[in-house]
């Protein structure tokens, strides 16, 4: 019998265990640029469930942190206004590593590297439970969304576009 592999200690799952923040594990076979639709289908649950987390910078290349529901994109515009902001773009995948840490498809809002600010899309909130990366490529921790804004302090905003 195949012993279970134990993948549960990353800075992310080391941050929510500090924080005394009850999440279940959810590994899965990782495919590269599969994103969140392959980890839904893998794991059996709803995309919109799962949430991607996305370092992405403003206009004097201040690096922030967007989650938002699988199954949408952001809306850059709309949330560069909610935030006061000229513009927002993401960053290039060796910046957001140096800024989170984290390699792309792996990036979690648990632990960075560096303190950024997290805007979260509002319809997370209103979710039970929510799948989110755990700080590896092919892991999703399970928490209560209210996690979000009361231990990263997350800002809601409205910037979803469906896909």
């Amino acid at each position: 019998m195949a012993k279970k592999e134990h993948i549960s200690e990353t800075p992310a799952t080391q941050w929510l265990r500090r924080n005394g923040i009850a999440f279940s594990e959810h590994p899965y076979e990782y495919e590269e640029h599969g994103g969140t639709a392959v980890s839904a289908r893998k794991l059996g649950v709803d995309e919109h469930h799962v949430v991607k987390t996305l370092v992405m910078q403003d206009e004097k290349t201040q690096p922030l942190i967007v989650l938002m529901h699988g199954d949408c994109k952001v809306s850059t515009k709309n949330l560069a206004r909610q935030i006061g902001c000229k513009s927002v773009e993401p960053c290039k995948p060796e910046v957001a590593h140096r800024h989170s840490g984290y390699l792309i498809g792996g990036t979690s809002p648990f632990g960075t590297r560096k303190a950024m600010p997290v805007y979260v899309e509002q319809g997370i909130l209103a979710l039970d439970r929510i799948y989110i990366n755990g700080g590896r490529r092919g892991y999703l921790v399970g928490i209560a969304p209210a996690v979000l804004p009361e231990k990263l302090s997350a800002i809601a905003v409205h910037c979803a576009l469906e896909e």
